[in-house]
């Protein structure tokens, strides 16, 4: 590859750094065809975008964009996905669920919410991280709880004064 290729590969990738503000890299390889097609299939669906890299062309994209994360970096050897996405935890979700099933594949790393996550032992932690909707869905249902109480002591008051009048009008005069 010549060196003006790798400029624009390098550039390509600091955009796309600079874009998508969560990220993970992961290690696909030794997958067979059949189970890379499903993959990427599956990040198609779940609105992930996946890339193969070069680690080194990846290195100096991140270098580009002042990325700070030398355990990331470090993590860098061997064959390298980088997975992009808007929602927070489906990368981490699509790479427990692939991984479990087909053994790859493997958690190298992740950059997510401005926090570094290195090791596949962090995955875990990473399934478990709400995504933005998520936490919105919460909140709803956390602002939604008192209301639903005042109007179920409504009802049952409600109830209670019917049936003092039903009393009150059933009482022979």
């Amino acid at each position: 590859m010549k060196k003006e290729e790798k400029s624009v590969i390098i550039d390509a990738l600091a955009e796309q750094l600079k874009q998508n503000i969560h990220f993970y890299l992961a290690d696909a390889s030794g997958l067979n065809a059949e189970n890379t097609t499903k993959l990427r299939r599956a990040c198609f669906e779940k609105k992930i975008k996946m890339l193969v890299v070069k680690n080194s062309l990846l290195k100096k994209a991140l270098k580009q964009n002042n990325f700070e994360g030398v355990e990331l970096i470090n993590a860098l050897a061997g064959p390298t996905a980088i997975m992009f996405t808007d929602v927070v935890n489906a990368p981490a979700k699509l790479i427990k669920e692939f991984g479990d099933k087909y053994g790859k594949p493997l958690l190298k790393g992740a950059y997510v919410q401005e926090c570094l996550y290195v090791g596949a032992d962090t995955l875990a932690e990473l399934v478990n991280i709400k995504s933005r909707e998520e936490l919105i869905g919460d909140i709803i249902s956390m602002l939604q709880s008192p209301l639903r109480n005042i109007i179920s002591g409504m009802q049952e008051r409600a109830e209670k004064l019917v049936d003092e009048n039903k009393i009150i009008s059933e009482r022979p005069e």
